[in-house]
């Protein structure tokens, strides 16, 4: 009996594990939300149309793992967001705030500040990830697109 325990203890300590990597590895790191945002800059700079139809679409290139590109524009609205499309309606997105209970962001109002004075940067901020409700930490890194009114995401969480 005290055989049959450790080995149920075994496999159950392994299946933990082997989830415990497969999360790690669905998990988006940071040099490819700057290279997915990188890139999203580059499409949007080609054409801007195509650029954010891609971007908005859910299965789409700019979606990977646990992450995806967002655009906005310098006067705080969203241009695509293939997660939040709720955000997506034309009027300034700078009052609203992360989920952060004790001291919330106005986390788009710091997107732009980021992009517009320093062009590029990292953020950190709570929101949930896709799919949940349950706020998360997540690190976004901000790229201004040169020469527009844009600036694109992508974060980690």
């Amino acid at each position: 009996m005290r055989i049959f325990s450790i080995m149920l203890v075994s496999l159950l300590l392994g299946l933990v594990l082997t989830n415990v990597v497969f999360a790690e590895e669905e998990r988006a790191e940071m040099d490819e939300c700057v290279a997915m945002t990188r890139a999203a800059a580059k499409k949007l700079l080609k054409n801007r149309e195509a650029g954010i139809k891609e971007i908005s679409n859910p299965k789409g290139k700019f979606v990977w793992k646990d992450s995806y590109v967002f655009v906005m524009n310098k006067q705080g609205m969203v241009l695509a967001n293939p997660f939040s499309p709720q955000f997506v309606t034309g009027k300034s997105v700078f009052s609203e705030t992360d989920y952060n209970k004790v001291k919330p962001k106005k986390i788009f109002l710091e997107f732009v500040e980021i992009a517009f004075k320093h062009g590029e940067g990292v953020i950190d901020y709570q929101w949930p990830k896709p799919g949940t409700k349950v706020p998360s930490t997540k690190f976004t890194f901000i790229l201004r697109v040169e020469g527009t009114d844009m600036l694109v995401g992508a974060g980690t969480y």
